[in-house]
């Protein structure tokens, strides 16, 4: 995440580099630094270092990281001329090399170009089958065209061989809640829980997963996954109270307001949530406490 005076300084030297003060290396590293997404900018002061065969020499070996720069910012812009002249510098200076393969690869993604992508991509996992970044163009290759099946298809190929990637568990977990494949987004989450056991996000997620899925068994243990985002956030976290709440009401139900042991211990934990959203909204939002407290009261977690 970028920082609140790291975005202010790079503000401060698009202005001074826009207005003619000077300063575009230094923009540019900082943007590279950042990874922030200016790609009108970087192009336009990336050539025109560039094209000053000094101000390009006095660069050094920075001077590659540049045209690369440049040809991802060209893709961006649809400047495909440019980006495929910056990959031929570079393919002239690192013949053979797998990491100018891929940005060839990436320049045929952004032309649409899918089927000679591919073919780029299984040709550079046929010279390093290891390549965590081809595996992964595939799947972001998958998702840009729309065929999620794909895209899990890959990712699950990938898992096999990089386990402890919780990016790419995480990312396959999304795909399949948004397959409704709610079972394998469960089992997902349940690996970056066991791998990260300290992450309130992957604990909410996983309560939520199992609550979308319902049943009494899932139900109860979606309400001990919301707890345990709450406890692991200090009890600040509105979107687990809400599931506290709901996963309350529908046990209620399912159980036809009858309570067993288990229950009858943590007979007060919906109570306690719903004091706690009270809390939250009359310092944060004041305005909107009577829909709160009638939506509580509905739920029968109000008097």
């Amino acid at each position: 995440m970028v920082g609140a005076s790291e975005a202010a300084r790079m503000e401060r030297l698009e202005s001074q580099v826009e207005n003619g003060g000077g300063g575009a290396w230094e923009y540019l590293c900082l943007v590279r630094k950042l990874k922030a997404r200016r790609s009108d900018k970087v192009l336009k002061h990336g050539l025109s270092i560039l094209n000053d065969h000094r101000a390009r020499s006095s660069l050094g070996a920075e001077e590659w990281t540049l045209y690369e720069q440049v040809a991802f910012a060209a893709m961006d812009c649809q400047q495909y001329d440019v980006a495929k002249d910056c990959i031929a510098v570079l393919s002239k200076q690192f013949p053979g090399s797998i990491r100018i393969g891929r940005i060839e690869g990436m320049l045929l993604e952004s032309k649409g170009a899918w089927a000679e992508a591919e073919k780029v991509y299984a040709r550079l996992l046929d010279d390093s089958p290891l390549n965590q970044m081809i595996h992964k163009r595939k799947v972001a290759m998958a998702k840009a065209q729309g065929d999620l099946s794909a895209a899990v298809k890959f990712l699950n190929k990938y898992l096999e061989i990089f386990m402890a990637d919780h990016d790419a568990w995480r990312e396959l977990a999304e795909i399949y809640v948004s397959l409704q494949m709610y079972k394998q987004a469960a089992f997902c989450y349940e690996e970056l829980i066991l791998s990260q056991p300290a992450v309130p996000p992957y604990h909410l997620a996983y309560a939520e997963v199992l609550y979308t899925i319902g049943g009494l068994e899932n139900l109860q243990t979606a309400k001990k996954y919301y707890a345990s985002t709450i406890a692991l956030t200090g009890g600040k976290n509105t979107r687990a109270l809400y599931g506290i709440c709901l996963c309350s009401v529908a046990i209620g139900e399912l159980t036809k307001g009858g309570r067993n042991k288990e229950e009858k211990e943590v007979s007060d934990l919906q109570t306690l949530a719903a004091e706690a959203l009270q809390r939250d909204y009359k310092q944060r939002a004041p305005s909107k406490l009577p829909l709160l407290m009638s939506m509580l009261k509905n739920m029968k977690l109000n008097s």
